[in-house]
């Protein structure tokens, strides 16, 4: 049986309302001295009370938890961002009520709406990310958002991304450097802000390396390791197959060291390979993979802030849109291609 205010009140010999003004912090108010509020805590721990905190939430219209919505939790990513997050929301008092959305965007509203119902004080969203009217609806109601990763540049509420534009185009620019002119993508999920940054930064570098696209060596519609299996597949059966491959997701890398192994080929004597994201095996693969690294802690971090101010300052706190920079990680897995003179084709021009 619960032990309630009443128990409390009646094994220390003070009112109720007395109780009750020690838990809610307004000794002071009340001129409740300090050694009345002592006593009153030592009996409530010599019972063993605990608060309800859902109906003290309900009363002050705040139940200090914090929504969190991935779209796929066994992405290590994803895994590695929510546990970064979880420590931040604690750092400032709530609780955190994590959903996974397995891609789905159907999925992704009914979380929502579970969420809502249960009274958070604010979501953060890592959103599939292929719609946002679903979305809408929540800017419209003022409800504390933020967005993280895959983001919608029309939805007027706070983001934070990763300048995924020019960590695509660092990796494949690289790729190129190192002598590469059959360079593949693996894409993800098609038409999402986080992927046709990349794509758009895959083909820039071309580009700038006098490098024309080709479609065949652009494939590619997931961000996870079947789809980079799938896809890695398909280009090794390609009569002039890629050199090299730009993995948009480390799960896409991951399924592509499959293909690639299957085949009896190596990493990066037969294929190179380049990564995004830089997960915490990368390194430790038997050929260590160069990726685009992204500042998760940061990412994490700065998700939760921005939504505590926007908890504080309900309606009045106006969008903020941040962008961090990730960071090329050189490790062993592209391979120098050298013409005969000694010159890797990009020197030669």
């Amino acid at each position: 049986m619960s032990i309630t205010l009443h128990d409390i009140a009646r094994k220390s010999g003070f009112s109720v309302t007395t109780v009750s003004r020690v838990f809610n912090k307004q000794t002071a108010r009340y001129r409740i001295s300090r050694e009345t509020a002592s006593y009153i805590l030592q009996v409530a721990g010599e019972l063993n009370y605990r608060p309800n905190q859902i109906a003290r939430g309900l009363r002050l219209k705040k139940t200090h938890t914090l929504g969190l919505i991935v779209p796929d939790i066994s992405n290590p990513f994803f895994a590695y961002l929510i546990r970064i997050i979880q420590r931040f929301s604690h750092t400032f008092g709530y609780s955190l009520v994590v959903c996974d959305t397995d891609e789905n965007v159907d999925l992704e509203n009914e979380h929502i709406e579970v969420l809502r119902s249960k009274g958070i004080d604010g979501l953060i969203i890592m959103p599939v990310g292929q719609s946002s009217s679903h979305l809408e609806y929540l800017v419209l109601e003022n409800m504390p958002l933020v967005l993280v990763d895959r983001c919608f540049e029309g939805l007027q509420t706070s983001s934070v991304t990763v300048d995924n534009r020019r960590g695509a185009f660092e990796a494949v620019d690289y790729i190129a450097g190192c002598g590469h002119r059959r360079i593949a993508i693996v894409q993800g999920l098609p038409h999402t802000y986080a992927n046709n940054e990349r794509v758009q930064g895959y083909r820039e570098a071309l580009s700038k390396n006098g490098i024309s696209p080709d479609e065949r060596l652009m494939v590619g519609n997931d961000f996870r390791s079947e789809a980079g299996y799938t896809a890695a597949r398909q280009l090794l059966k390609i009569e002039s197959r890629p050199t090299a491959i730009f993995a948009t997701s480390d799960l896409i890398a991951l399924g592509a060291i499959q293909a690639i192994r299957e085949e009896g080929l190596t990493i990066p004597e037969d294929i190179s390979l380049v990564a995004f994201d830089d997960i915490e095996f990368a390194m430790s693969l038997a050929c260590p993979i160069t990726a685009v690294a992204q500042p998760k802690e940061q990412i994490g971090e700065t998700a939760v802030q921005l939504l505590i101010e926007q908890i504080k300052n309900r309606g009045k706190q106006r969008p903020k849109h941040v962008m961090l920079a990730p960071k090329l990680i050189v490790r062993d897995s592209v391979r120098r291609i050298d013409r005969p003179n000694g010159r890797t084709e990009r020197q030669a021009g």
